[in-house]
Formats: C-alpha cells, sequence, structure tokens
C-alpha cells in the first residue's frame, strides 16, 4: 500500500535536491518511484513534432525514488501510519500527532 498519494507536499530527504519540498504529480507504485513538481529536473533533446515545432532542449521532472522522501503535513515532516474508522473505513493518520490525513 502507497503512503504517499498524488497531490500530496512531499520534502525530499536524500539526494540532490535535498530539502526541497514539492508536490506529487505521480506515483507509480510498481516501481516504487514518484513525480515531484520542479525536483530532480533533467534536460531531454527532442526533435521538431507538430506539439514542438522548433524542436530543441527541454526540462522535465524526472521520477525519484519513493524511500528519499517524508510527507509534509501541516508543515512538517511525519510518517504516515493506518487506522480503521469505525464504519470500516481505511484512513491515514499522521504518526507525529495522531491526527487524520484524509480517508482512503
Amino acid at each position: 500500500m502507497q503512503r504517499i498519494k498524488k497531490n500530496d507536499t512531499v520534502k525530499v530527504i536524500a539526494g540532490n535536491d535535498k530539502g526541497k519540498e514539492g508536490r506529487v504529480l505521480a506515483v507509480y507504485p510498481t516501481k516504487n518511484r514518484l513525480i515531484i513538481e520542479g525536483i530532480n529536473m533533467i534536460k531531454r533533446h527532442t526533435r521538431p513534432t507538430q506539439d514542438n515545432p522548433k524542436g530543441g532542449i527541454i526540462e522535465k521532472e524526472a521520477p525519484i525514488d519513493l524511500s528519499n522522501v517524508a510527507l509534509v503535513f501541516e508543515g512538517k515532516v511525519t510518517k504516515v501510519g493506518y487506522k480503521k474508522l469505525n464504519d470500516g473505513k481505511k484512513v491515514r493518520v499522521s504518526k507525529k500527532t495522531g491526527e487524520l490525513i484524509d480517508s482512503i
């Protein structure tokens, strides 16, 4: 089960972009990787297409390993736990404060 979801805010805890925060754009659970807005930027040489008639060098985000990021909840980095509610729903919980992050 993935502890980090799309649109969560995360902080990079290892690698070249250590200390930076960003919003999760995509999660790839089978590869344990995710793409974060403005983090791990790479340059890609592209040939001219109808969408990009000039071609050239574009910068885009590359996937980063899930183990190199931590969830930011209410401005602080926290680990994620799970809790079952009385109605049977499973929800994400902040391990630091015990508050509900959101429902699954």
